[in-house]
């Protein structure tokens, strides 16, 4: 049972809601306040502050936007420490793209530079539980393609789990604002087809089979792939502009030939 008597001083300031959120936030750095643990309640908390529940509703509110609580609503609910910062942070990045004007191509340039960098390190750290998880993330892809279901979902969460392989953090956050993007992106104007989404699925599968044999070369080479096929799909890729190009100029070509003949 925790002491919060013992951890929470009365503020003394005129914005008191943000002394109440910055000791909360201690308690969250310090790893004395747990994630799953509930916090007291409004009027508890008012009191072990000394400060009126309006100041404890702002600090709570602006700790649940930041991503280090959840609120959860009914009688037996209340505050829960529980990070959400991860994605909270890939939609801001998401919408900071946006706001930019930021195009596909650069963040497909700087996806690919970012991945392949990160794979030296899964091969150096990957645990058994990682290739597992990668395993079951094709399993589950497989059971979807067989229904003729998309299977986009795991196709993205093959590369969050590479990324969590490395066991860099920077590179999982990084990854994971960078996927968001990719998502949002293939929402918005892609559709995956069913033969697409396999072949994407055997190169998932190429590449941890890689990862097991020790295969640098081969992995990497097999993840340029993937990142290629990525690109076709959502029509970032120079090829792909260069191939609609050609084709666009075949029509036009045969356009003219027809009116000419018809002349």
């Amino acid at each position: 049972m925790t002491d919060y008597e013992a951890l929470i001083e009365p503020v003394k300031s005129k914005r008191t809601f943000e002394e109440v959120s910055e000791k909360l936030k201690e308690l969250i750095f310090s790893g004395t306040l747990k994630p799953g643990q509930q916090l007291p309640s409004e009027p508890a908390l008012a009191q072990l502050f000394h400060v009126g529940r309006q100041s404890v509703r702002e600090a709570l509110r602006v700790l649940e936007l930041s991503g280090f609580i959840t609120v959860r609503p009914g009688v037996k609910g209340g505050a829960v420490i529980q990070s959400t910062m991860l994605s909270k942070l890939a939609n801001l990045f998401s919408e900071t793209i946006r706001l930019h004007k930021v195009s596909p191509e650069d963040c497909m340039t700087a996806r690919r530079a970012i991945e392949t960098s990160l794979l030296d390190l899964v091969f150096e750290n990957a645990t058994n539980e990682d290739i597992e998880a990668l395993r079951s993330n094709i399993m589950a892809a497989r059971k979807k393609l067989h229904a003729a279901r998309s299977a986009y979902e795991e196709n993205i969460e093959f590369h969050r789990l590479l990324a969590k392989a490395s066991k860099n953090h920077t590179f999982t956050i990084v990854m994971e604002s960078i996927l968001s993007v990719f998502c949002e992106l293939k929402s918005r104007q892609a559709t995956v087809q069913l033969k697409e989404a396999r072949e994407i699925t055997d190169l998932h599968e190429r590449i941890t089979d890689a990862l097991v044999a020790k295969q640098r070369s081969t992995a990497a080479e097999l993840l340029r792939e993937d990142l290629l096929t990525a690109e076709e799909i959502l029509g970032t890729s120079k090829l792909q502009t260069q191939r609609v190009g050609t084709v666009r100029r075949q029509k036009a070509v045969s356009g003219s030939q027809a009116k000419r003949t018809s002349k």
